[in-house]
């Protein structure tokens, strides 16, 4: 599924203009209250769980609370966690860095031995940063060797990605999300987000649709083209399978004459899909390979490092890579960023660089900013594990934690990350023509029967407030949902106008 495509369906155009005119603008707390709680009444849940936190930004005062001690699934407000203890501990101008190396000499203008490129996480090497173009690094690195004298490289392209553990995926993701972008597999070298993004451009109808492959095509992955073009009035019907354990896809999409669907497709190894990609880049450009593609795992013997690098590139910083997270919800920069704490900041009796060493490292951080961490349960960065457990009040701990935050650099990179109601990200289609537009800065939070949405909002008479929404075992559409969260965003939004 395309990542576009599939934000709409998780975001939707939410209809609140009628759901929250009903509500009467509130003057008083106490009328805020009555009017949240009729609000949840008529918002047709009847088996879902709710609960509903909204305390002054400042002073910590609670003006709605509604269930705060029960546990909930935060799907992808899970994100706040991993992007706060991020900022802090990192600081919003950290930048990933990946080198460069050769365990070789250069003679002549040929390398003689190996091109070793050694990754830190960066989770944005490909277009994200460079208005599209994916091989853009990659290029500039030709252009690097060759600035060093090097047209030729006798031995392989070794990929290290040592930095992180070996587990290439978030603990309690299900099979079935992993073929699709936002379960993408993790590594401390990553390219296009790891995936290959297939652009399928229907033909006439019941002929097979053109695929085009970007970054290029590639032996790397193999993809079986079943699609077929069907009539014009018919809507995209997306149909693809991978072998379990390998890159061999079988597309069968439907696609209807005069239209095209790009689908972005996991890969398996995305340290072998990096050296993959930059082998061919480097051929491209004009420098000779003789070696292949090789992820430093599959190495009985490791290679040897002299003291310094080629050269080496830096992200951007990582309040550029926290806004990416928060505002299209990116799972698998949430996912790196956790590594890159387990990384950095390694916990004793953890793996260094898992996920696991990674929670371990926040938990002083948490406790800081007043959560009792006993009952924090926290497995992956990005929310797709259902196993993730928080109350609402904790999430509103960490949001009153960084906007009260000491660094105002650091606060301001939170606060900028997140979605802001009807304007951008998550949120660019909700919340329109009310209050709270322009005025909410939230993060959503969608997987299978679970809905969330957690923030700050500004009152008419400009009290500063967070508020955590979140909706768990809920049942038929989340449009009922998504509209609950909105009305009351609205009303929070209204209070005390005239």
């Amino acid at each position: 599924m395309s990542r576009t495509r599939l934000l709409l369906v998780l975001f939707g155009l939410a209809e609140i203009l009628n759901s929250s005119s009903s509500f009467a603008q509130t003057r008083t707390v106490s009328e805020l209250r009555s009017s949240i709680d009729e609000a949840v009444a008529s918002a047709n849940l009847p088996n879902a769980w709710i609960t509903i936190n909204v305390q002054d930004a400042t002073t910590g005062t609670a003006w709605y609370q509604k269930d705060v001690g029960r546990s909930f699934i935060p799907a992808s407000n899970t994100k706040l966690f991993t992007t706060a203890a991020s900022l802090h501990l990192l600081g919003p101008d950290f930048r990933y860095e990946t080198s460069v190396w050769t365990d070789g000499e250069v003679s002549g203008g040929i390398l003689h031995g190996n091109l070793i490129v050694k990754g830190s996480g960066d989770p944005v090497i490909g277009g994200r940063f460079s208005d599209g173009d994916l091989t853009h690094t990659f290029r500039s690195w030709a252009d690097s060797l060759k600035g060093l004298g090097i047209t030729r490289i006798t031995g392989d392209i070794i990929g290290d990605d040592d930095f992180f553990d070996e587990d290439p995926l978030g603990s309690g993701w299900q099979a079935n999300y992993l073929n699709d972008w936002y379960a993408a597999e993790i590594g401390a070298l990553s390219f296009n987000d790891n995936c290959v993004d297939l652009t399928l451009i229907a033909q006439k109808e019941n002929m097979p649709t053109l695929i085009e492959w970007a970054p290029f095509m590639t032996d790397f992955i193999q993809v079986d083209n079943a699609t077929r073009t069907v009539e014009a009035t018919l809507g995209i019907t997306e149909d693809y399978t991978r072998t379990p354990g390998s890159n061999h896809f079988v597309v069968s999409t439907l696609v209807p004459e005069g239209r095209r669907e790009t689908e972005s497709l996991t890969v398996r190894n995305p340290t072998l899909f990096f050296v993959h990609i930059l082998r061919d880049v480097l051929i491209q450009q004009g420098i000779a390979v003789s070696g292949l593609p090789v992820d430093i795992d599959n190495l009985s013997v490791k290679p040897s490092y002299p003291s310094s690098p080629l050269f080496s590139t830096f992200s951007p910083p990582l309040s550029e890579i926290v806004s990416v997270i928060n505002k299209r919800s990116q799972n698998l920069y949430a996912e790196q960023l956790l590594r890159t704490l387990g990384a950095h900041f390694p916990a004793e009796g953890f793996v260094r660089g898992s996920a696991a060493s990674g929670w371990a490292s926040t938990m002083d951080f948490f406790r800081s900013a007043g959560l009792n961490t006993e009952r924090l349960q926290l497995v992956d960065g990005s929310g797709l594990a259902r196993q993730n457990l928080v109350t609402s009040t904790m999430v509103s701990q960490v949001l009153r934690y960084m906007f009260n935050h000491p660094n105002e650099d650091i606060k301001k990179g939170f606060l900028d990350s997140l979605p802001v109601g009807g304007v951008d990200g998550s949120l660019s289609s909700r919340m329109k023509g009310t209050a709270a537009e322009g005025n909410v800065r939230a993060k959503t939070g969608t997987i299978g029967a679970v809905s969330a949405l957690s923030g700050f909002v500004s009152t008419a008479e400009r009290t500063h407030l967070v508020f955590s929404i979140m909706v768990n075992h809920y049942t038929g559409s989340s449009k009922s949902v998504r509209n609950l969260q909105d009305t009351i965003s609205t009303i929070l939004a209204s209070h005390g106008s005239h």
